[in-house]
Protein backbone atom coordinates (compact mmCIF):
# COMPACT_ATOMS: atom_id res chain seq x y z
CA UNK A 1 0.00 0.00 0.00
CA UNK A 2 1.30 3.46 -0.89
CA UNK A 3 2.03 5.62 2.13
CA UNK A 4 1.53 9.39 2.20
CA UNK A 5 4.54 11.64 2.55
CA UNK A 6 2.65 13.54 5.27
CA UNK A 7 3.93 11.03 7.80
CA UNK A 8 7.55 11.72 6.85
CA UNK A 9 8.16 13.87 9.92
CA UNK A 10 10.44 13.66 12.92
CA UNK A 11 9.47 11.68 15.99
CA UNK A 12 8.31 13.62 19.01
CA UNK A 13 11.38 12.45 20.91
CA UNK A 14 10.06 13.08 24.41
CA UNK A 15 7.42 10.45 23.68
CA UNK A 16 10.12 8.02 22.51
CA UNK A 17 11.99 8.62 25.76
CA UNK A 18 8.77 8.12 27.72
CA UNK A 19 8.15 4.83 25.89
CA UNK A 20 11.65 3.65 26.80
CA UNK A 21 11.22 4.78 30.42
CA UNK A 22 7.92 2.92 30.69
CA UNK A 23 9.48 -0.22 29.24
CA UNK A 24 12.24 -0.09 31.85
CA UNK A 25 9.64 0.37 34.59
CA UNK A 26 7.82 -2.70 33.29
CA UNK A 27 11.07 -4.60 33.84
CA UNK A 28 11.07 -3.52 37.47
CA UNK A 29 13.39 -0.49 37.27
CA UNK A 30 12.67 2.60 39.38
CA UNK A 31 12.55 5.43 36.84
CA UNK A 32 12.46 9.10 37.77
CA UNK A 33 10.38 10.97 35.20
CA UNK A 34 11.84 14.39 34.46
CA UNK A 35 11.05 14.14 30.75
CA UNK A 36 7.33 14.64 30.22
CA UNK A 37 5.71 18.04 30.55
CA UNK A 38 2.85 16.99 32.75
CA UNK A 39 1.94 17.81 36.35
CA UNK A 40 2.73 15.13 38.88
CA UNK A 41 -0.52 15.83 40.72
CA UNK A 42 -3.95 14.68 39.63
CA UNK A 43 -6.73 17.02 38.65
CA UNK A 44 -8.49 18.33 41.81
CA UNK A 45 -10.97 16.00 43.47
CA UNK A 46 -13.94 18.15 42.45
CA UNK A 47 -12.94 17.67 38.80
CA UNK A 48 -12.85 13.89 39.24
CA UNK A 49 -16.23 13.98 40.95
CA UNK A 50 -17.72 16.03 38.11
CA UNK A 51 -16.44 13.52 35.57
CA UNK A 52 -17.93 10.61 37.51
CA UNK A 53 -21.21 12.47 37.80
CA UNK A 54 -21.34 13.00 34.05
CA UNK A 55 -21.45 9.23 33.57
CA UNK A 56 -24.85 9.06 35.27
CA UNK A 57 -26.38 10.59 32.17
CA UNK A 58 -26.19 10.17 28.44
CA UNK A 59 -22.77 11.10 27.05
CA UNK A 60 -23.68 12.10 23.52
CA UNK A 61 -22.13 14.52 21.07
CA UNK A 62 -21.95 18.18 22.02
CA UNK A 63 -21.71 21.17 19.72
CA UNK A 64 -18.64 20.76 17.50
CA UNK A 65 -16.95 23.81 19.00
CA UNK A 66 -17.91 22.97 22.57
CA UNK A 67 -20.66 23.18 25.15
CA UNK A 68 -22.01 26.73 25.43
CA UNK A 69 -21.79 26.52 29.23
CA UNK A 70 -18.05 25.75 29.07
CA UNK A 71 -17.41 28.51 26.57
CA UNK A 72 -19.23 31.00 28.80
CA UNK A 73 -17.14 29.94 31.80
CA UNK A 74 -13.90 30.37 29.84
CA UNK A 75 -15.06 33.85 28.80
CA UNK A 76 -15.63 34.62 32.48
CA UNK A 77 -12.14 33.27 33.22
CA UNK A 78 -10.66 35.85 30.83
CA UNK A 79 -12.56 38.63 32.56
CA UNK A 80 -11.48 37.50 36.01
CA UNK A 81 -7.83 36.68 35.28
CA UNK A 82 -6.86 39.05 32.48
CA UNK A 83 -9.51 41.77 32.64
CA UNK A 84 -10.21 41.01 28.98
CA UNK A 85 -13.69 40.70 27.50
CA UNK A 86 -13.99 37.77 25.09
CA UNK A 87 -17.33 36.84 23.56
CA UNK A 88 -18.11 33.15 24.27
CA UNK A 89 -18.86 32.71 20.56
CA UNK A 90 -15.16 33.29 19.80
CA UNK A 91 -14.08 30.40 22.03
CA UNK A 92 -13.51 27.05 20.31
CA UNK A 93 -13.15 23.94 22.49
CA UNK A 94 -10.58 21.50 21.09
CA UNK A 95 -9.28 18.00 21.74
CA UNK A 96 -6.25 19.28 23.56
CA UNK A 97 -4.10 22.14 22.32
CA UNK A 98 -2.74 19.72 19.71
CA UNK A 99 -6.05 19.75 17.85
CA UNK A 100 -6.06 23.51 18.38
CA UNK A 101 -2.83 23.81 16.42
CA UNK A 102 -4.24 21.71 13.58
CA UNK A 103 -7.44 23.76 13.43
CA UNK A 104 -5.50 27.02 13.57
CA UNK A 105 -3.09 26.10 10.80
CA UNK A 106 -5.81 24.72 8.52
CA UNK A 107 -7.97 27.78 9.09
CA UNK A 108 -5.19 30.29 8.44
CA UNK A 109 -2.95 28.86 5.74
CA UNK A 110 -3.10 27.43 2.26
CA UNK A 111 -0.64 24.80 1.06
CA UNK A 112 3.00 25.94 0.90
CA UNK A 113 2.50 28.75 3.42
CA UNK A 114 5.56 29.73 5.45
CA UNK A 115 5.17 29.91 9.21
CA UNK A 116 7.92 31.33 11.41
CA UNK A 117 8.96 30.44 14.93
CA UNK A 118 11.91 30.94 17.23
CA UNK A 119 14.66 28.36 17.70
CA UNK A 120 14.39 26.43 20.06
CA UNK A 121 10.75 25.52 19.54
CA UNK A 122 8.06 23.11 20.68
CA UNK A 123 8.59 20.08 18.38
CA UNK A 124 4.97 19.66 17.38
CA UNK A 125 4.91 23.07 15.67
CA UNK A 126 7.11 22.16 12.67
CA UNK A 127 6.00 18.53 12.64
CA UNK A 128 2.31 19.42 12.36
CA UNK A 129 3.07 22.16 9.83
CA UNK A 130 5.06 19.79 7.63
CA UNK A 131 2.40 17.09 7.75
CA UNK A 132 -0.16 19.65 6.56
CA UNK A 133 1.99 20.82 3.66
CA UNK A 134 3.40 24.02 5.17
CA UNK A 135 6.98 25.20 5.54
CA UNK A 136 8.53 26.15 8.88
CA UNK A 137 10.94 29.08 9.01
CA UNK A 138 13.24 29.10 12.04
CA UNK A 139 14.55 32.36 13.46
CA UNK A 140 17.63 31.81 15.66
CA UNK A 141 17.67 33.22 19.18
CA UNK A 142 20.24 33.26 21.95
CA UNK A 143 20.44 33.41 25.70
CA UNK A 144 20.75 37.21 25.65
CA UNK A 145 17.22 37.27 24.21
CA UNK A 146 16.09 34.54 26.61
CA UNK A 147 15.63 32.33 23.53
CA UNK A 148 12.66 34.45 22.44
CA UNK A 149 12.31 36.04 19.00
CA UNK A 150 12.15 39.84 18.93
CA UNK A 151 9.84 42.05 16.90
CA UNK A 152 12.92 43.43 15.18
CA UNK A 153 13.85 39.96 13.89
CA UNK A 154 10.34 39.34 12.57
CA UNK A 155 10.36 42.73 10.87
CA UNK A 156 13.33 41.69 8.72
CA UNK A 157 11.30 38.92 7.08
CA UNK A 158 9.17 39.44 4.00
CA UNK A 159 8.36 35.78 3.37
CA UNK A 160 6.17 34.84 6.33
CA UNK A 161 2.47 34.01 6.20
CA UNK A 162 2.26 33.28 9.91
CA UNK A 163 4.24 33.33 13.13
CA UNK A 164 4.13 31.32 16.37
CA UNK A 165 4.93 32.83 19.75
CA UNK A 166 4.87 31.05 23.10
CA UNK A 167 5.12 32.72 26.50
CA UNK A 168 6.03 31.01 28.78
CA UNK A 169 7.85 28.89 26.22
CA UNK A 170 8.66 25.23 25.95
CA UNK A 171 11.50 24.17 26.44
CA UNK A 172 12.94 27.24 28.18
CA UNK A 173 10.13 28.59 30.36
CA UNK A 174 11.08 32.08 29.15
CA UNK A 175 8.44 34.78 28.83
CA UNK A 176 8.14 37.58 26.29
CA UNK A 177 8.13 40.99 28.03
CA UNK A 178 4.82 42.80 27.61
CA UNK A 179 6.31 45.70 25.65
CA UNK A 180 8.00 43.26 23.26
CA UNK A 181 4.78 41.29 22.82
CA UNK A 182 3.02 44.52 21.85
CA UNK A 183 5.74 45.23 19.27
CA UNK A 184 5.45 41.71 17.84
CA UNK A 185 1.70 42.15 17.46
CA UNK A 186 2.23 45.49 15.70
CA UNK A 187 4.87 44.10 13.32
CA UNK A 188 2.72 41.11 12.42
CA UNK A 189 -0.25 43.41 11.75
CA UNK A 190 1.86 45.74 9.58
CA UNK A 191 3.27 42.85 7.54
CA UNK A 192 -0.02 40.92 7.34
CA UNK A 193 1.47 37.97 9.23
CA UNK A 194 -1.10 35.77 10.99
CA UNK A 195 -0.11 35.52 14.65
CA UNK A 196 -0.74 32.43 16.79
CA UNK A 197 -0.05 32.81 20.51
CA UNK A 198 0.62 29.61 22.45
CA UNK A 199 -0.51 30.36 26.02
CA UNK A 200 -0.81 26.85 27.43
CA UNK A 201 1.57 27.55 30.34
CA UNK A 202 -0.32 30.60 31.54
CA UNK A 203 -1.00 30.38 35.25
CA UNK A 204 2.41 28.82 35.90
CA UNK A 205 4.79 31.72 36.51
CA UNK A 206 7.27 32.67 39.23
CA UNK A 207 7.26 36.46 39.06
CA UNK A 208 5.40 38.57 36.58
CA UNK A 209 2.05 37.21 35.46
CA UNK A 210 1.79 36.05 31.85
CA UNK A 211 -0.37 38.37 29.78
CA UNK A 212 -2.53 37.11 26.94
CA UNK A 213 -2.04 38.57 23.46
CA UNK A 214 -5.80 39.22 23.53
CA UNK A 215 -5.08 42.16 25.82
CA UNK A 216 -3.71 44.04 22.83
CA UNK A 217 -5.57 42.67 19.81
CA UNK A 218 -8.51 40.57 18.68
CA UNK A 219 -6.67 39.74 15.46
CA UNK A 220 -4.82 36.74 16.87
CA UNK A 221 -5.47 33.09 17.64
CA UNK A 222 -4.76 32.42 21.32
CA UNK A 223 -4.28 28.75 22.18
CA UNK A 224 -4.71 27.41 25.69
CA UNK A 225 -5.23 24.06 27.35
CA UNK A 226 -6.47 22.34 30.47
CA UNK A 227 -3.34 20.14 30.46
CA UNK A 228 -0.77 22.22 32.32
CA UNK A 229 -2.09 24.70 34.90
CA UNK A 230 -5.33 22.70 35.30
CA UNK A 231 -3.42 19.37 35.60
CA UNK A 232 -5.60 17.55 33.05
CA UNK A 233 -3.10 16.22 30.48
CA UNK A 234 -4.83 12.90 29.78
CA UNK A 235 -8.27 14.46 29.50
CA UNK A 236 -7.30 15.95 26.12
CA UNK A 237 -9.15 19.23 26.20
CA UNK A 238 -8.05 22.72 25.24
CA UNK A 239 -9.45 25.85 23.64
CA UNK A 240 -8.85 28.60 21.12
CA UNK A 241 -9.91 32.21 21.12
CA UNK A 242 -10.26 33.31 17.50
CA UNK A 243 -11.29 36.44 15.59
CA UNK A 244 -15.00 36.60 14.91
CA UNK A 245 -14.35 36.15 11.18
CA UNK A 246 -12.92 32.65 11.82
CA UNK A 247 -15.76 31.17 13.86
CA UNK A 248 -17.59 29.64 10.88
CA UNK A 249 -14.54 27.98 9.33
CA UNK A 250 -13.46 26.65 12.74
CA UNK A 251 -16.92 25.20 13.25
CA UNK A 252 -16.95 23.43 9.89
CA UNK A 253 -13.45 22.02 10.33
CA UNK A 254 -14.27 20.86 13.87
CA UNK A 255 -17.47 19.15 12.69
CA UNK A 256 -15.67 17.18 10.03
CA UNK A 257 -12.35 16.45 11.73
CA UNK A 258 -13.46 15.76 15.30
CA UNK A 259 -17.30 15.90 15.52
CA UNK A 260 -16.93 17.10 19.11
CA UNK A 261 -14.63 17.06 22.12
CA UNK A 262 -15.38 14.24 24.63
CA UNK A 263 -18.35 15.30 26.71
CA UNK A 264 -16.97 14.01 30.00
CA UNK A 265 -13.83 16.11 29.60
CA UNK A 266 -15.92 19.21 28.89
CA UNK A 267 -18.04 18.69 31.99
CA UNK A 268 -14.91 18.20 34.10
CA UNK A 269 -13.28 21.28 32.60
CA UNK A 270 -16.16 23.47 33.74
CA UNK A 271 -15.42 22.46 37.32
CA UNK A 272 -11.66 22.84 36.81
CA UNK A 273 -12.13 26.53 36.06
CA UNK A 274 -13.46 26.92 39.62
CA UNK A 275 -10.48 25.23 41.32
CA UNK A 276 -7.86 27.95 41.08
CA UNK A 277 -7.06 27.92 44.80
CA UNK A 278 -6.00 24.26 44.61
CA UNK A 279 -4.27 24.72 41.26
CA UNK A 280 -2.27 27.67 42.57
CA UNK A 281 -1.07 25.28 45.27
CA UNK A 282 0.29 23.03 42.52
CA UNK A 283 2.17 26.02 41.10
CA UNK A 284 3.61 26.66 44.56
CA UNK A 285 4.95 23.09 44.49
CA UNK A 286 6.65 23.72 41.14
CA UNK A 287 8.13 26.86 42.67
CA UNK A 288 9.69 24.69 45.40
CA UNK A 289 11.07 22.21 42.87
CA UNK A 290 12.54 24.90 40.62
CA UNK A 291 15.35 26.15 42.91
CA UNK A 292 16.42 22.60 43.69
CA UNK A 293 17.46 22.11 40.07
CA UNK A 294 18.61 25.71 39.62
CA UNK A 295 20.98 25.36 42.58
CA UNK A 296 22.24 21.82 42.14
CA UNK A 297 22.58 21.27 38.39
CA UNK A 298 25.25 23.98 37.84
CA UNK A 299 27.34 22.40 40.61
CA UNK A 300 27.39 19.23 38.53
CA UNK A 301 28.39 20.97 35.30
CA UNK A 302 25.01 21.62 33.73
CA UNK A 303 24.94 25.24 32.57
CA UNK A 304 21.59 27.04 32.80
CA UNK A 305 21.60 29.91 30.31
CA UNK A 306 18.11 31.21 31.08
CA UNK A 307 16.35 30.58 34.42
CA UNK A 308 12.68 29.92 33.65
CA UNK A 309 10.10 32.64 34.20
CA UNK A 310 7.27 30.12 33.98
CA UNK A 311 6.18 26.63 32.91
CA UNK A 312 8.09 23.80 34.65
CA UNK A 313 11.21 23.22 32.57
CA UNK A 314 14.94 23.89 32.77
CA UNK A 315 16.81 24.02 29.47
CA UNK A 316 20.39 23.13 30.29
CA UNK A 317 23.67 23.11 28.35
CA UNK A 318 25.47 19.74 28.56
CA UNK A 319 28.55 20.68 26.53
CA UNK A 320 30.73 19.89 29.56
CA UNK A 321 29.77 16.24 29.07
CA UNK A 322 28.66 15.62 25.50
CA UNK A 323 27.83 17.14 22.12
CA UNK A 324 25.14 14.50 21.50
CA UNK A 325 22.02 15.23 23.54
CA UNK A 326 20.12 12.18 22.27
CA UNK A 327 22.80 9.69 23.26
CA UNK A 328 23.36 11.50 26.55
CA UNK A 329 19.67 11.29 27.52
CA UNK A 330 19.39 7.61 26.67
CA UNK A 331 22.58 6.80 28.60
CA UNK A 332 21.26 8.71 31.60
CA UNK A 333 17.99 6.80 31.40
CA UNK A 334 19.52 3.36 30.92
CA UNK A 335 22.35 3.73 33.43
CA UNK A 336 20.77 5.64 36.34
CA UNK A 337 17.04 5.66 35.54
CA UNK A 338 16.63 9.42 35.13
CA UNK A 339 14.47 10.35 32.14
CA UNK A 340 15.00 13.75 30.47
CA UNK A 341 14.37 15.18 27.00
CA UNK A 342 17.15 15.66 24.42
CA UNK A 343 17.62 19.17 23.07
CA UNK A 344 17.59 17.89 19.50
CA UNK A 345 13.82 17.57 19.97
CA UNK A 346 13.61 21.36 20.13
CA UNK A 347 15.73 22.04 17.06
CA UNK A 348 19.09 22.11 18.80
CA UNK A 349 21.36 19.33 17.64
CA UNK A 350 24.97 18.32 18.16
CA UNK A 351 26.25 21.84 17.53
CA UNK A 352 24.14 23.22 20.39
CA UNK A 353 23.93 20.51 23.07
CA UNK A 354 21.06 21.00 25.48
CA UNK A 355 18.64 18.81 27.39
CA UNK A 356 15.38 19.66 29.12
CA UNK A 357 14.52 18.77 32.70
CA UNK A 358 10.88 18.88 33.78
CA UNK A 359 10.26 19.73 37.43
CA UNK A 360 6.50 19.19 37.39
CA UNK A 361 6.76 16.02 39.46
CA UNK A 362 7.29 15.33 43.13
CA UNK A 363 10.03 17.10 45.10
CA UNK A 364 11.44 13.85 46.49
CA UNK A 365 11.80 12.39 42.99
CA UNK A 366 13.69 15.45 41.79
CA UNK A 367 15.95 15.33 44.85
CA UNK A 368 16.70 11.67 44.18
CA UNK A 369 17.43 12.44 40.54
CA UNK A 370 20.04 14.96 41.68
CA UNK A 371 21.65 12.34 43.92
CA UNK A 372 21.80 9.83 41.07
CA UNK A 373 23.34 12.45 38.78
CA UNK A 374 26.04 13.26 41.37
CA UNK A 375 27.30 9.73 41.16
CA UNK A 376 27.08 9.56 37.38
CA UNK A 377 28.35 12.72 35.69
Amino acid sequence: MKISQRGDINSFLVMDVLDRANALEAEGRHILHLEAGQPGASAPQAVLDAARGSMDGYLGYTEAIGRPSLRRKIARYYRDHYNVDVAPERIIITTGSSAGFVLSFLSLFDTSAKVGMGLPYYPAYPNILKSLGYESVFLPTDAMEKYQVTAEAIATRDDLDGFMVASPANPTGAMIPEDELKKIIEVCADKNIALVSDEIYHGITYGDKAQTALTYTDNVIAINSFSKYFAMTGWRIGWLVVPESMIDVMNKLSQNLYISVPTMAQVAAETALEQTAILDGYVADYAKNRPLLLDELPKLGFNIDVPPDGAFYLYTDISAFSDDSLSFCYRMLDEIGVATTPGVDFGHGADHPHIRFSYAGQYDDIAEAIERLKGWV
